[in-house]
């Protein structure tokens, strides 16, 4: 954003117009979202974030509004648009530590927005306690104070938010955790950049995820098709008392528009399988040997290893066999290369093939390194991967990112709260194992199958179970 703003500035937009209109944008929110308030209490920083707050704060004062406004720092030592809005606020402040949160408070956070890259004051700490414990409703310009609008980390401490209010363009504290959850109910408010210079500055390079972003990749329809043209899914499932997990793969693959589906199971596993299965197929795969001769046929490109399958020297057999293939490692498939991931990495050079889809602690075992470096943030860990790796990432949580080799990551919004249960990732990876079938590039095929996670689980509604979310995936 301050290149977005100094790119506006050189092409002739005053500067000091965007800050007005973005102050005007707060305290219209503010005065919407808190018609009751018995007194606007504004909290301005040393910086442009608090010039918006200050313009806030004018504007509710010209309101008829009570308006209490406490600067952090000098005030006299603004500089530019912010020592100019501050010289149009009629309000005398006070030091920030003399606020004590009153009853019929709404607190306009206008401290440090997005652009923080350290922990907060001691003296910023205590105040973010003293709101939290009164209850006061807080509404943040740009993003809550403390929160690194890069990562969605809390930088020492943070205000907890009702309503944030930014401008032109989410920011990706805005979206990952835990600072999409302190941002409350998020707006975005045009205040007059052209388009053309924020996709010019921002690259596109880190994206929400939203069918915008894939939709152009998915294979068109066809009257004149058949099951083969649509691709054909390989799951692999674990032993004979572990084989559910490949069966929720395997349905939601079909589901997501896979044309065949096919389960591979160890001979001992396939009178469990065939008892449950009617439109997916059974395959009987002992050992590599035998995956390798049934590779013969060509038409088997895309796999899903990992649900159910168990942690042992026979997944890596089995990759190493699907190097040339397209394939979605997950779970027991990921862990498998715990000891050496190089190994694994090293398999699927050339153009991406390999989808991994790691939680928190799978991630750390594939990664180390990179899982254990603080001063990264998510969509910087998940990059970082999936260059090593040469691999779609999908970094699963409550914030999911899915990052490319090529550098692109998309941000996950659309899940809910009730995903979280247990098989939703044999789900998802069965979801992309069927978008990788039809032909869809690796990463595209993790980031819609991804999204169409979301979307099955918001169908299916609260108390899903795995097999309710494989039953509501729809195709794209």
């Amino acid at each position: 954003m301050s290149a977005i703003d100094a790119a506006a500035a050189a092409t002739g937009i005053d500067s000091f117009g965007l800050m007005e209109r973005a102050g005007a944008a707060a305290a219209a929110a503010t005065l919407r979202l808190h018609p009751g308030a018995l007194r606007f209490v504004v909290l301005c920083g040393p910086g442009n974030n608090g010039g918006d707050a200050y313009v806030a704060a004018r504007h509710l004062l010209e309101s008829g509004a009570t308006v209490a406004l406490f600067h952090l720092g000098d005030p006299a030592k603004l500089k530019g648009d912010a020592a100019r809005a501050r010289a149009g606020c009629a309000l005398q402040g006070q030091e920030l530590g003399l606020y004590r949160p009153g009853a019929g408070d709404v607190v306009i956070d206008g401290l440090f927005g997005a652009g923080l890259g350290r922990a907060v004051p001691a003296g910023v700490a205590a105040l973010t306690k003293r709101v939290a414990e009164a209850g006061i409703a807080v509404l943040a310009i740009d993003l809550p104070s403390g929160v690194d609008g890069r990562t969605g980390k809390v930088l020492g401490a943070a205000f907890r938010a009702r309503n944030t209010i930014t401008f032109m363009t989410r920011k990706p504290g805005h979206l990952l955790m835990p600072g999409r959850e302190l941002c409350g109910e998020l707006e975005v408010f045009d205040i007059g950049i052209p388009a053309r210079i924020i996709r010019a500055e921002a690259g596109g390079a880190i994206a929400e995820n939203t069918p915008d972003a894939w939709k152009a990749v998915l294979p068109a329809e066809q009257l004149e098709t058949h099951k083969y043209r649509r691709g054909h899914l390989v799951v692999f499932s674990g032993e004979a008392d572990k084989t559910g997990a490949a069966r929720m793969s395997a349905a939601s693959g079909l589901k997501a528009g896979a044309g065949l589906v096919t389960i591979a199971a160890p001979d001992a596993a396939m009178a469990a399988n065939a008892a449950h299965l009617t439109a997916v197929m059974l395959h009987a795969i002992d050992d590599a040997a035998e995956l390798e001769d049934w590779l013969s046929d060509t038409r088997l490109q895309t796999f899903v290893l990992g649900p159910g399958f168990g942690i042992d020297a026979r997944a890596r057999a089995y990759v190493t066999a699907l190097a040339d293939r397209r394939l979605v490692l997950d779970a027991d498939g990921i862990s498998s290369f715990k000891d050496d991931p190089q190994q694994l990495f090293d398999l699927f050079r050339g153009e991406p093939r390999l989808v991994l889809t790691p939680h928190e602690g799978e991630f750390s075992r594939l990664f180390p390194d990179i899982g254990g470096d603080d001063a990264l943030g998510k969509v910087d860990k998940a990059l970082a991967a999936a260059r090593r790796a040469n691999a779609a990432i999908v970094y699963k949580g409550a914030d999911t990112v899915i990052a490319s080799p090529d550098g692109r990551a998309l941000i996950n919004t659309n899940a809910p709260a009730w995903l979280a249960t247990a098989g939703s990732g044999d789900v998802l990876a069965g979801i992309i194992g069927g978008l990788l079938a039809q032909g869809l590039p690796a990463f595209e095929a993790a980031a819609a199958g991804v999204w169409l996670h979301g979307e099955a689980a918001r169908r299916a509604g609260k108390g899903l179970t795995a097999e309710d979310l494989a039953v509501a995936v729809l195709p794209l």
